[in-house]
Order: structure tokens, then C-alpha cells, then sequence
């Protein structure tokens, strides 16, 4: 893997593209994130050239799978994720015809994103949907879920958890587990000491 390792995001939700940013950069040590709305904004960025593109597949304006040839015509070297809630057989079958690389799933754990996303960096074959490992044994801390790094992110904003839950259409208990985990995983009791945390992380602007 290159030193300084580069991932271009191409998402119109900025929440998730958020969420998945502090996820690759908790855990890519020197990962470089570039990121954009739409494909227009990508195709017009001029910055150094990604190792791999993150794009969902379904984009306002031109969609992901029109983008696919666009950005591989850009990046050549590039490898290209296709992000999808679900996605069909076919629609597998057709990113793969236009250069796709691998597709992952927006409610992939933060082990299998990272999981997917390494080997590509490194120029490896792509491992698509690989399984999440157990727990290390004594309890190892989880890294953060895209959902809790969404939560972080909202949290670190001020937002209460009935505003968190109604911004990212979650029950405020749902919302309240997220925080706790969240909480636990950065080893802090309060919502100021968890974004004091993250901001000395670099997890939230």
C-alpha cells in the first residue's frame, strides 16, 4: 500500500459520506479521502488520483453506473466500489461489464467496508462481502458502525437524540443505544467529552 493511501467518495448523502469517512480514516492510518455529490463534481475534481473510488450507485443526475466507465476514463488506475443499499443480479452484472470492481453494501459493519477497501489499496484481488470476524478474546473494543459515526457526527453538532432519531428516521431508543456505543468506544461518560474526543481524533470537522 502506497504511504499515503487515496480514496475518492462519490455520494449525494453527506451523512453517509460522513460515516464512512471516519470509518476508513479510524482505520487506514495515512488514508486520504476526497470526496463529491454528484459524478459532475468528481469528473471535475483535479487533485491526485485515488487508488480506488467509492460511488453509489444511485445518484441524483447521472447515475453510478454511467459513472463507472467516466471515472475509470479519468482514473485509469483506479479501482472502482459500487456503494448499494440492495442490489440485483443484474445490476451486478452490468457495473461489472462497465469496470466495476467489487460492490458494498451501505449496511456493511466497519470490518467488512475496511475489509473490502485494504486489499484494493493495496492492489490485491477485491474480497466482496467478507464475513465479520469474531471478537477478540478479553473484549477488544468494535471500531464504529457507518450508523454510529452518522450519530457521532449529528452528536458532535449539538443535535438531542429525538432530533438525531428524526434526521436519520430512527427511534430515539435506537438512537440512544448508538450513543452509548459510542461513548464506549471513544472511553468517555458525556456527549462533550465524546466530541472533544473526536474533534482530537479527527473524526468530525
Amino acid at each position: 500500500m502506497a504511504d499515503d493511501p487515496r480514496v475518492f467518495l462519490v455520494d449525494d448523502h453527506a451523512l453517509f459520506r460522513s460515516g464512512l469517512r471516519m470509518v476508513l480514516v479510524m482505520g487506514i492510518p495515512g488514508l486520504r479521502i476526497d470526496e463529491a455529490a454528484s459524478l459532475e463534481e468528481a469528473m471535475r475534481h483535479e487533485g491526485p488520483a485515488p487508488e480506488v473510488v467509492l460511488l453509489d450507485i444511485r445518484l441524483g443526475g447521472l447515475s453510478g453506473l454511467e459513472g463507472v466507465g467516466m471515472l475509470r476514463r479519468k482514473w485509469p488506475r483506479a479501482r472502482v466500489v459500487m456503494l448499494s443499499s440492495e442490489a440485483t443480479p443484474e445490476v451486478v452484472r452490468q457495473a461489472t461489464e462497465r469496470g466495476a470492481a467489487a460492490f458494498m453494501s451501505k449496511a456493511g459493519t466497519a470490518e467488512q467496508i475496511l475489509a473490502l477497501v485494504v486489499p484494493l489499496l493495496r492492489g490485491d484481488a477485491p474480497t466482496p462481502n467478507p464475513p465479520v470476524p469474531p471478537a477478540a478474546p478479553g473484549g477488544e473494543r468494535q471500531r464504529l458502525t457507518p450508523r454510529q459515526c452518522e450519530v457521532l457526527d449529528l452528536m458532535c453538532q449539538g443535535l438531542s437524540n429525538k432530533a438525531i432519531g428524526r434526521r436519520l428516521a430512527l427511534s430515539e431508543n435506537t438512537v440512544r443505544g448508538h450513543v452509548q456505543a459510542t461513548l464506549a468506544f471513544l472511553q468517555v461518560s458525556s456527549r462533550s467529552q465524546a466530541a472533544f474526543a473526536a474533534r482530537r481524533l479527527g473524526l468530525v470537522a
